[in-house]
């Protein structure tokens, strides 16, 4: 006869069910950490840095999305204007 663990009220096989669910929860984590990740949006930091208006360096105005010739610069020149 198997041992059965009640947690919960729940009854439980010893049988790996633990094994399972700890499985279960490392693929829920990894796949919500996947999920999670996304592109970076421009932050007003960089404004505030500058003094420059968010669209010096993105084409929308409001920041974020694509960057200008002079957003390109700025990011290659490691987010340091140019003297």
């Amino acid at each position: 006869m198997r041992k059965v663990k009640m947690i919960g009220g729940v009854a439980l096989k010893a049988t790996g069910v633990a094994a399972a669910a700890s499985a279960g929860v490392v693929l829920m984590v990894a796949a919500a950490q996947l999920i999670g990740q996304r592109e970076a949006n421009a932050t007003q930091a960089f404004s505030r840095q500058t003094g420059l208006p968010c669209v010096q360096c993105h084409t929308n105005p409001a920041g974020g999305g694509g960057l200008t010739a002079r957003g390109k610069q700025f990011k290659a020149n490691g987010y340091k204007l140019k003297k």
